[in-house]
């Protein structure tokens, strides 16, 4: 089984595929607990000094790391057949870890993306999955392109088999899944 993300501040959608890019499931996942901001660096908007951000994002982390893991647990329980990869969004490697450049732009806009997507990956290394990353521009057309005339029923007929929900994102997740394979 292959899981694609789609991500988003707190949540993301997941689907899964098998090897013949069959949907296996689809689902909302929360990558952070309730009651705890999905955005601290954006969050903070000059609110708190550093070290107060600082302390945010750590309190955050701990949450998206637990939540993430829980998530990730009940998806792998679920399915019939054991992961082998998750695939998600990239990020820029040379990304910022200090919190006093986080907050500054163009790292601002980013940096919580940033921080969910290196705790879902840390996350699917931590159960022996192989990550892929993908830039959500370019997915979908190296997808069709490894489909060829079989990628409009892929990638749009879970759709028509299994009923909405079915948006761009389970497309965007669906053809991670197809490029990682």
């Amino acid at each position: 089984m292959r899981v694609g993300i789609a991500d988003h501040f707190g949540w993301a959608v997941a689907v899964t595929a098998s090897d013949d890019h069959e949907v296996v499931d689809r689902r909302r996942i929360e990558l952070v607990e309730p009651g705890v901001t999905p955005a601290p660096i954006h969050y903070d908007r000059g609110r708190l000094d550093v070290a107060g951000t600082a302390a945010l994002v750590a309190e955050v982390r701990a949450s998206v790391a637990r939540a993430t893991a829980a998530a990730l647990d009940e998806l792998a329980a679920d399915l019939p057949e054991p992961v082998v990869s998750i695939s998600m969004r990239t990020w820029p490697p040379d990304f910022p870890d200090d919190i006093a450049v986080q907050r500054r732009s163009p790292y601002e806009a980013r940096a919580d993306a940033v921080m969910y997507r290196q705790l879902l990956s840390e996350a699917a290394q931590a159960r022996g999955w192989d990550v892929h990353l993908y830039l959500a521009k370019d997915v979908l057309a190296q997808a069709a392109g490894k489909l060829g005339d079989r990628a409009g029923d892929v990638l749009d007929g879970p759709r028509a088999r299994l009923g909405p929900p079915w948006t761009k994102d389970h497309r965007l997740a669906l053809a991670a899944t197809i490029v990682a394979g």
